[in-house]
């Protein structure tokens, strides 16, 4: 279970035995956010995933010509293949050989790069939108605003709706981050592992470029 999960719970929890405590009392005002909904659909995601395809159109480009080629170097070498001496035809499955190794790094650097930035940049804009749901809650009076964990809540109850409208109100772009403190090290981030090069004359990356290019919410 996540830590977000079990806070929902604890949350939950405490809100019981303050509704079974205080009955008498003043009405607790909640509200309810979609965070998945609020986080596709939040102006800030949308400028942190283009600024993402962006960065990676060139190394994308790149990758999209080189598979072009191997694909054009690979079909004239299946056509051309048996009436070529047995030693141009060596050398050319050698050379093809060493071209789709040289992809297949390429395109599995550019998959680990892409997903990690990814990481990075979903992460600036959630601790960005806790941030903003929290003012918002702070600013309407509310005593408590849910997240996910929640099964049902009455209409009233769902403010991802005013959220959003006050996040299209904010720069699309998030605030700079503030500096980290002086002498903490970076945590390095773990690259997945990336698919080892089979034999024979067929790239396993081959094919593969367009969908691992696809940097969305």
């Amino acid at each position: 279970m996540s830590t977000f999960n079990r806070s929902i719970r604890i949350i939950a929890l405490c809100l019981c035995g303050l509704l079974a405590g205080n009955q008498a009392s003043a009405e607790v005002k909640m509200g309810v956010v979609n965070f998945q909904k609020l986080l596709e659909e939040a102006p800030q995601t949308k400028t942190a995933m283009q600024a993402l395809e962006n960065e990676f159109a060139p190394r994308r480009r790149e990758l999209l010509t080189m598979q072009t080629d191997l694909k054009a170097k690979d079909d004239k070498l299946q056509k051309e293949g048996a009436v070529m001496s047995e030693t141009d035809r060596a050398k050319a499955e050698k050379t093809l050989r060493d071209q789709q190794r040289e992809f297949s790094r390429k395109a599995g650097e550019f998959q680990d790069d892409a997903s990690t930035r990814r990481n990075e940049e979903i992460g600036k804009v959630q601790r960005y939108l806790v941030t903003e749901i929290q003012a918002y809650g702070n600013a309407q009076g509310y005593d408590l605003v849910l997240g996910d964990g929640v099964f049902f809540a009455k209409g009233p109850l769902d403010i991802t709706a005013n959220v959003l409208a006050v996040l299209a109100t904010k720069p699309a772009t998030l605030p700079a981050q503030p500096a980290a403190p002086a002498g903490a090290a970076a945590k390095p981030a773990t690259a997945p592992s990336r698919p080892r090069v089979g034999k024979g004359n067929r790239s396993p990356h081959l094919g593969v470029v367009r969908k691992c290019t696809g940097i969305t919410a």
